[in-house]
């Protein structure tokens, strides 16, 4: 009887510790794929803990980084004019220093000689109300190595045109970036890696942007005539001047390409329409 007493005694000393550590384990992971802003339109991935899926969630943008490639499987973000203002470039790529131990850490000098770009998946010019906030997308975690063409061509001519619909049109956007394959084209040749094998180039490159009419109004909002822009374009030299209209694709052959569920906050039937569809505008 003592010894019952006992038992029940520790068992209910012991409970509420149980208690608290299994709530923490099982809202931690789900806390960390839907609590960020970035992750409005879903997890693509289902990005966590795995060094080829890592869930890196920070203020300015959410990752999925891949430890093995040495690059972002993905990289989303929200743009709207709260986050554009005057801060100037600063220009300081650099490691990131928040991923874990046994996951090789990129740093700037990796790229130094290869012909690729430092390219940004999230830009620089998307992130201008604070020094702070540029600052966080020179991190290498937010790179890939890009054809110079691609990043400063036709890629950064998208950018501009994002940037035009959330300025002049009052828009709020959601965007997703990425890139796979292995196998981007310079002048000299095709190199599938550099940094001696630390860090993959991709084949090709991609985006998908949700356009919506109001800031703030999230994945319930979006509805089968929103816009959704779609591009897939490849990493290579000779597309500077391309109008990258002219890569405009469906979200589902993205999707073939990855793997990924894009979008998958919004309704499935929802889904079935605006991704099956090519952006015409």
């Amino acid at each position: 009887m003592k010894k019952s007493k006992f038992s029940k005694t520790i068992l209910l000393i012991a409970l509420p510790a149980i208690s608290l550590i299994l709530v923490s384990y099982l809202q931690n992971p789900l806390t960390a794929q839907t609590s960020s802003v970035h992750l409005t339109m879903g997890n693509p991935s289902g990005a966590n803990t795995s060094y080829s899926n890592l869930l890196l969630s920070k203020s300015q943008y959410a990752v999925s980084y891949n430890c093995y490639r040495g690059t972002p499987n993905w990289v989303s973000w929200q743009l709207n004019t709260s986050w554009l203002g005057s801060a100037p470039r600063q220009d300081d790529f650099r490691a990131d220093t928040t991923l874990p131990s046994g996951c090789y850490r990129v740093t700037s000098s990796d790229y130094s000689g290869s012909g690729f770009d430092r390219g940004h998946m999230a830009p620089s010019a998307d992130r201008t109300n604070t020094i702070a906030n540029n600052s966080a997308t020179f991190l290498m975690t937010n790179m890939i190595p890009q054809a110079p063409d691609n990043n400063q061509g036709v890629w950064a001519n998208l950018e501009n045109y994002c940037r035009d619909l959330v300025v002049n049109q009052g828009k709020e956007l959601y965007i997703i970036s990425g890139s796979y394959g292995a196998g981007g084209t310079l002048s000299n040749g095709t190199f599938s890696t550099i940094a001696g094998g630390k860090v993959t180039v991709p084949a090709r490159t991609w985006k998908v942007i949700v356009v919506l009419n109001r800031p703030n109004s999230g994945a319930a909002s979006v509805t089968t005539s929103t816009r959704v822009i779609a591009v897939n374009i490849p990493n290579t030299q000779g597309v500077r001047y391309a109008n990258w209209r002219d890569y405009r694709v469906s979200v589902d052959s993205i999707e073939v390409n990855t793997g990924y569920d894009l979008l998958s906050n919004v309704s499935t039937t929802t889904q079935s329409v605006i991704e099956a569809r090519v952006d015409n505008l």
